[in-house]
């Protein structure tokens, strides 16, 4: 070989090898994401967020380490669609998924519910799919409930499915589980431990490289389950004229309060906790059967704040301010933009059919978003009190419209939180211009819209109703 084709091969290798290290560091240099994703937990449930019962010191001192947010909201009064906006940054009402998998039958019911998606399609853009592109490790630990086999986790990107299927809830949160997805563990072993294990070897794997963890746990969704010990414990402290007094609820909060524990205990451990964001939220409002959402009215399932409004904890190293806190109304479908806008992928991040705005410059304390409305729509019924209906928030201002009857509430959040008292008749004026902004924004998602129900019975519908309450033990 001559002296000069010598050097251009070794240049050409050396400029690979570079290539390959400057690859290698800069994908250690993008941030982990950790994303703890609770079920039904409610906006008061946790110690920083004002339970006097309910015990949660880790999850208190990740909020004592980063971001929380007072006015943080899920997409939707239920669990499947506020998951798919996670995952998508899209409005359940763009993706047509806008109720819990199956959702409630009322064949009887003033309106006939449309034709609407019971899948997450894996054609659809998400979260992990994005970030395996960019080189992350993928993992879905814990509930799933987007739709049949062929839409579970390991379909979507995800390099690792445990627990998630088409369930709701588990059968039992003592294994034996008989849950796909997941192998039964030792006899007694509970499930919120067991997912908390799952992530940890899937971080301690994967230290070396980025990686997203998606942790939706089952907890604090119905059955209710606590262990012996715990329960007892919350037994003990229980004063039944407290906001918050179920012992055996208390012993799920503390399931997934020690599992934040453990996980941030781990990330410190392996030094990866100043590269790694972590995010602790809801899925929807807490269940009334179980908790208090006062001074929110009413709770998941229902048209009202506290069907929507939920805890929220951001903690992004060099970013976010440690104990801080804001009072800008967020919503779920927020998530997907942050972290793509975290680990460079801005130009997936503002394509048109993304709804949610990143939260980095709230976050970073370095300016506001854009929007100013935050919108939801609920096409159904549910046992939780909710008719057809659709809302938004702009600035301190929530209006509801209920399609049976077309009529609209308004309320001033500012001054009255629980939403006691109707601003409609006295400002009809501004509860037109906002009803008119709902329907703008449904014409321009794509919004579908119940119908008049041609098999319509008042007497057989409320009938069916009582039956429908006395048979759903733990309705989504």
């Amino acid at each position: 070989m001559k002296p000069r084709s010598s050097i251009l091969v070794i240049l050409v290798m050396l400029v690979g090898f570079a290539q390959t290290v400057l690859g290698e560091l800069g994908s250690k240099t993008k941030p982990n994401i950790l994303f703890i994703l609770t079920d039904d937990l409610g906006w008061t449930d946790l110690g920083c967020f004002g339970s006097q019962f309910y015990e949660t010191p880790n999850i208190d001192r990740l909020a004592s380490q980063g971001m929380r947010f007072t006015n943080a909201y899920s997409a939707c009064t239920v669990c499947s669609p506020t998951r798919a906006s996670v995952l998508t940054g899209q409005y359940p009402a763009r993706l047509h998924l806008t109720d819990w998998i199956a959702g409630h039958n009322r064949p009887y019911a003033k309106l006939k519910i449309p034709e609407w998606t019971q899948r997450l399609s894996p054609e659809i853009p998400n979260l992990a799919k994005i970030l395996k592109e960019q080189g992350y490790a993928t993992a879905s630990i814990g509930k799933w409930h987007l739709g049949p086999e062929d839409c579970w986790p390991e379909k979507q990107g995800f390099d690792l499915n445990v627990g998630g299927s088409h369930r709701g809830q588990p059968p039992s949160y003592f294994s034996p589980y008989k849950m796909e997805a997941i192998k039964d563990g030792p006899s007694g072993e509970f499930l919120s431990d067991r997912l908390t294990d799952e992530a940890i070897q899937f971080i301690e794997k994967n230290k070396d490289r980025p990686f997203f963890v998606y942790l939706p746990h089952y907890a604090v969704h119905t059955p209710l389950a606590a262990k012996p010990e715990v329960m007892a414990k919350y037994e003990a402290k229980k004063d039944p004229k407290g906001l918050h007094s179920n012992a055996k609820y208390a012993g799920l909060i503390e399931s997934v309060d020690d599992s934040v524990g453990r996980l941030l205990r781990k990330l410190e451990e392996l030094k990866l906790d100043k590269n790694t964001i972590v995010v602790f939220t809801s899925d929807n409002g807490g269940l009334l059967a179980t908790t208090s959402n006062a001074p929110l009215r009413v709770g998941k399932g229902s048209a009202y704040e506290g069907g929507v409004r939920v805890p929220l904890i951001v903690r992004w190293p060099g970013v976010t301010e440690s104990g801080s806190e804001t009072k800008v109304p967020v919503i779920s479908a927020d998530f997907f933009p942050t972290f793509l806008s975290a680990v460079g992928c801005e130009a997936e991040a503002r394509k048109p059919e993304v709804d949610g705005e990143s939260l980095k410059p709230v976050l970073a304390r370095t300016g506001g978003l854009k929007r100013d409305t935050l919108y939801w729509h609920y096409p159904h019924y549910h046992p939780g009190g909710a008719t057809p209906h659709g809302a938004l928030r702009e600035g301190d201002l929530r209006l509801v419209e209920f399609f049976e009857d077309n009529h609209v509430e308004l309320y001033d959040l500012s001054s009255d939180v629980s939403e006691a008292k109707d601003l409609a008749p006295e400002r009809p004026q501004k509860a037109a211009e906002l009803r008119d902004k709902l329907r703008a924004w449904r014409e321009r998602v794509g919004a579908q819209l119940p119908t008049p129900n041609p098999a319509f019975d008042a007497v057989k519908d409320s009938e069916r109703k009582g039956v429908k309450k006395k048979e759903s033990k733990s309705p989504e």
